[in-house]
């Protein structure tokens, strides 16, 4: 029989835990009606401003044809719209409508509620040496991706 000690797994539990809070945003985020995915979409743009469907798609780690899907949705729901880039009208650019203006804050409460539900009993201290922990994981990661990448692997 295979084994594998999953208990002691970093990546089975940022796994697990990824998908436990995207299925709590998505119970969260139902009533105002809006998918996590969604909600992904215009927190990416929040935070690097308006995007190439490509740039969007690789940031939120989907396939381009799944976010064309979403994004059909939130257009037709009037959240975003799709514009021709003035530099290469082959892309078209991201941007969200100002109906997202008026709900952006309760969904920011809802991805803070769930935050504090997954942080419930850990200290601040802990909480913070837990994002450090991560974020070196993945600079760890993301060096060795980049020294197989240029040749110099160090394995």
């Amino acid at each position: 029989m295979l084994e594998f000690d999953f208990e002691a797994s970093i990546g089975y539990w940022t796994s697990a835990i990824a998908h436990a809070m995207e299925r709590a945003m998505n119970e969260e985020l139902a009533s105002h009606g809006i998918t996590y995915q969604q909600w992904q979409v215009l927190a990416w743009l929040v935070h690097d401003g308006e995007l190439a469907q490509s740039e969007l798609a690789e940031r939120m780690k989907i396939e381009p044809p799944t976010l064309v899907g979403i994004l059909d949705r939130m257009e037709r729901n009037g959240w975003i719209s799709r514009e021709p880039c003035l530099v290469d009208r082959r892309k078209k650019m991201i941007r969200p409508t100002p109906r997202v203006e008026p709900i952006w804050l309760t969904m920011v409460s809802c991805a803070h509620k769930i935050r504090a539900q997954a942080a419930s009993g850990l200290t601040p201290e802990e909480v913070q040496q837990t994002l450090q922990s991560l974020q070196k994981m993945m600079t760890n990661l993301r060096n060795a991706r980049l020294q197989k990448e240029s040749g110099h692997d160090a394995t």
